[in-house]
C-alpha cells in the first residue's frame, strides 16, 4: 500500500474552496470593525481569495451608504488554527451611490465657467477647427486671401463648429425666439445700426450698434427685433390727465393800494 505525505501545500493550479479556520472567525473581523465605527450590521458572507485569505462581508447601517459594505481581509499563517485580522474598509455593491467619474478640469469646464483672467490650454487637435490659409510669400497671393479674404490665420473654424455656433446664437437671446423679439414691431435686417458680419456666418447675423438697444455690441439674428429699432416710432400719446379750468384768474385782478383806499373814506 502507498502512503502519501501531506505537506500543508496546495497542488500547483488548484485553488483552495474552504479555511474553516478563517471562515469561523466571523466575530473577530466584526470586532476589528467595531472597535473604529457603530455602523456595522449582518454579516453578510464570507469569500476565500486564495490559500489561508478570506474575506467577511458585513452591512453597512450608516445613512448615506445604500448599497455599500463593510469587508475585513483574515488569514493565517500555515498549519496556524488562529485567524489574523489584515485590513478593512468599504466597497460599493449593487445600487451603491458612487461619486462621478473622475474627469480632468480641461473636460469638465463648461460655457461660462471661464473668468475674465482666466486661460485655456492650447488644444492642438481642436475637432472644431481646421487648417487656415498660411502665408505663401507672394504679396499678391496674401494680399487677396489675408486682406480680401480675412484669412492668415492657422486655424479657422470648420463647417461643424459654425453650424454650432448658428445653432447656439440663433436660440439665444438674441435670436428670434426672444422676447423682445417677438414684441418688436421690425427685425434687425432693416435697422440702420446693423453692422455686417463677413463669412457664412453672415448670411443670419450681423452685429447691433445702436447705443439704446439692449443688444448693442452684441451678435444678433437678421430676424431678431427690439424696440430700439432705427425705422419704429411711437404714436402720439395723450396726456395721461387733462388740465381743467382754473378757478382763479390772475389776469383779471385789480391791485389796490390799501392805504390810499382807507384816506378817501
Amino acid at each position: 500500500m502507498t502512503t502519501a505525505t501531506f505537506t500543508g501545500k496546495a497542488s500547483p493550479g488548484r485553488r483552495p474552496t474552504k479555511d474553516a479556520v478563517l471562515e469561523g472567525a466571523v466575530e473577530l473581523a466584526r470586532e476589528a470593525l467595531t472597535s473604529t465605527t457603530d455602523g456595522v450590521g449582518e454579516h453578510l458572507g464570507f469569500a476565500l481569495e486564495s490559500e489561508r485569505l478570506g474575506i467577511h462581508s458585513f452591512a453597512v447601517t450608516m445613512p448615506g451608504y445604500l448599497g455599500w459594505r463593510w469587508y475585513v481581509s483574515v488569514s493565517r499563517a500555515p498549519r496556524s488554527r488562529t485567524a489574523t485580522v489584515c485590513e478593512s474598509g468599504l466597497l460599493p455593491g449593487e445600487g451603491a451611490l458612487l461619486a462621478p467619474e473622475w474627469l480632468p478640469w480641461s473636460e469638465r469646464l463648461a460655457p461660462g465657467d471661464l473668468g475674465p483672467t482666466d486661460r485655456l490650454p492650447h488644444v492642438a487637435e481642436d475637432d472644431r477647427l481646421e487648417r487656415g490659409y498660411v502665408a505663401t510669400g507672394d504679396p499678391e497671393t496674401d494680399r487677396l486671401a489675408i486682406v480680401e479674404l480675412g484669412l492668415g490665420r492657422d486655424r479657422v473654424m470648420n463647417a461643424k463648429a459654425l453650424d454650432a455656433a448658428a445653432t447656439r446664437w440663433y436660440h439665444g437671446s438674441q435670436g428670434p425666439e426672444s422676447s423682445g423679439a417677438r414684441a418688436a414691431e421690425k427685425c434687425c435686417a432693416s435697422c440702420g445700426f446693423l453692422v455686417p458680419i463677413a463669412g457664412s456666418l453672415g448670411q443670419l447675423f450681423a452685429v447691433c450698434a445702436n447705443e439704446w438697444s439692449p443688444d448693442d455690441g452684441k451678435v444678433v439674428s437678421l430676424d431678431h427685433g427690439c424696440g430700439a429699432h432705427s425705422e419704429t416710432d411711437v404714436a402720439p400719446q395723450g396726456h395721461e390727465w387733462s388740465q381743467s379750468d382754473l378757478v382763479l384768474d390772475e389776469d383779471r385782478i385789480v391791485v389796490v393800494d390799501g392805504e390810499s383806499s382807507s384816506g378817501e373814506s
